[in-house]
């Protein structure tokens, strides 16, 4: 009885925060759409943050997250670095991410990276380190990007 009233508050938290962290974030529709690569096909997803008591109890309590690699310093020339997402609806998708930031080390230029695997294999390389920034973001996958 216990656990499924803990379910039940969990599940409760989580709806709650979404609609809280979708208000939080200020925008909607369209506005949100942000292209990602998921084994080198560009997708669209949408990209809400959760606000951050949401954040810490879906950290928490959600052992199910996805992950959204990303590199705000963008790459040369100014051109952004296109986020990676770590699943699609289909194969282990939960549209609840946490965001995992690409830092690339001395003597690595910054480069785009396709999938989750070009990822691995770069942190395994000692090309770039990952930190896990807890931050949250509500992403699903909206479509192919034209």
């Amino acid at each position: 009885m216990k656990k499924h009233l803990l379910k039940l508050i969990v599940g409760t938290a989580v709806a709650l925060a979404l609609v809280a962290g979708v208000r939080a974030a200020g925008t909607n529709g369209r506005a949100s759409v942000i292209p990602a690569y998921y084994d080198a096909n560009l997708l669209n997803i949408q990209f809400v943050e959760f606000s951050a008591t949401a954040e810490k109890a879906l950290l928490a309590h959600n052992s199910g997250l996805n992950f959204i690699y990303q590199s705000d310093p963008g790459l040369p020339g100014g051109q952004p670095f296109i986020s990676v997402i770590d699943a699609i609806p289909g194969d282990g998708f939960n549209p609840i991410w946490e965001e995992v930031q690409i830092t690339f080390t001395a003597g690595h230029t910054p480069r785009q990276l396709f999938s989750d695997t070009e990822v691995e294999d770069a942190f395994n390389a000692g090309e770039i380190t990952l930190r896990h920034t807890g931050e949250v973001y509500w992403c699903p996958v909206v479509g192919p990007k034209h």
